[in-house]
């Protein structure tokens, strides 16, 4: 079992959200996402847990070894509607990951407003797994 992702740049935001299971399975795939992030992006990198079922500790130390390589390019991660169970495994060696109740308040604590969800905007841009639905097939 394994994640699905998107990445959305919005002006010098980066919102990667992510839907499964992050386990060890999809601890590699995660990686690659954060890479990709890295790579097209600038600023914070919020990701959205919103769709994700559920994690391991695999997946959550992933996410604070990409909490780590953001911050060793002068970016932050910051994380949205973690899995119900509200854990997360800490880490002391790593930077602070800020946890928000949702993408909304994510967004909003760096002045944007609504839940980001897909649309046109001057200055977006997206990237997707092929499991990613696009807009046409969410709507349906």
């Amino acid at each position: 079992m394994t994640i699905d992702w998107r990445y959305t740049v919005e002006d010098d935001l980066g919102v990667l959200s992510v839907a499964g299971y992050l386990g060890p399975d999809a601890v590699h795939r995660f990686s690659g996402a954060v890479g990709w992030a890295l790579a097209r992006g600038t600023g914070p990198v919020i990701v959205d847990l919103s769709d994700l079922r559920s994690w391991s500790t695999e997946g959550q130390l992933a996410i604070a070894d990409a909490a780590r390589n953001l911050a060793a390019a002068g970016r932050t991660l910051e994380l949205a509607a973690i899995p119900a169970d509200g854990s997360l495994v800490p880490t002391s060696d790593g930077p602070p990951i800020p946890v928000h109740a949702d993408l909304a308040a994510a967004r909003a604590a760096h002045g944007l407003h609504g839940a980001g969800h897909v649309e046109h905007v001057a200055g977006r841009h997206e990237w997707r797994t092929t499991g990613w639905p696009t807009e046409e097939q969410a709507g349906e």
